[in-house]
């Protein structure tokens, strides 16, 4: 905390806006992390009930019933209607044959609920990739500027450079205390996202399958 507050104090206009940076860096981070790994246990737990209930219920209707209950993000019940809802006819959605456009209908159904579940993967991979480089340019610029400060003064000693140097140092550890956590759960939230996908391309084939059965 010493360093930090000693940093600040002493820094320029570059190296608080570094820092500032890297603040902002971190608190989107730990939103994004806080959300996503909110939702997509969500979306995971949903899914196994949701498939479950759907492929156990009487008839259509109350499959579609039972997915509407359990589908809290929206990701499942897309895909029944992309099955069972026929486009309105004279549209170029009903050119040509039923199974390209069934297989389109669900490929878009699917596309859309993964969107919906990788949502932030790009911004904690590029904190993850960037944040080390920010803090080693904070620690850079720190470093020069209390080396001209120095310079200024007259008298360069190992004592007079070793504190402002020390505090640069501390920009170099935070670039990597906000870089870690955002890999980490990237890392995380990357394996759960492709379960999810598993699930749910397993679950559009299946759809894809009755729905031929049905219109044949």
């Amino acid at each position: 905390m010493d360093g930090l507050q000693g940093f600040w104090t002493e820094a320029d206009v570059v190296g608080r806006a570094v820092a500032l940076l890297l603040l902002a860096m971190s608190v989107g981070a730990w939103v994004l992390i806080f959300w996503k790994g909110w939702v997509l246990r969500r979306a995971l737990a949903d899914l196994q009930r949701g498939v479950d209930a759907f492929w156990n219920a009487p008839d259509r209707d109350a499959a579609r019933q039972r997915l509407a209950a359990l589908d809290r993000e929206g990701v499942i019940t897309p895909l029944a209607e992309a099955a069972f809802t026929r486009p309105a006819a004279g549209t170029l959605q009903t050119h040509g044959a039923i199974e390209s456009q069934l297989t389109r209908r669900l490929r878009d159904a699917l596309h859309a609920g993964l969107r919906h579940l990788g949502s932030g993967q790009v911004f904690l991979a590029s904190v993850g990739a960037t944040a080390p480089f920010v803090g080693l340019f904070g620690t850079v610029w720190g470093i020069y500027h209390a080396l001209l400060g120095i310079a200024d003064g007259g008298g360069l000693t190992i004592e007079r450079v070793a504190g402002p140097v020390g505090e640069a140092l501390v920009m170099t550890a935070a670039g990597l205390a906000v870089a870690i956590p955002a890999v980490l759960a990237y890392n995380v939230f990357g394996k759960w996202l492709g379960a999810c996908e598993a699930e749910l391309e397993g679950f559009a084939h299946d759809l894809r399958e009755i729905a031929l059965h049905d219109a044949g």
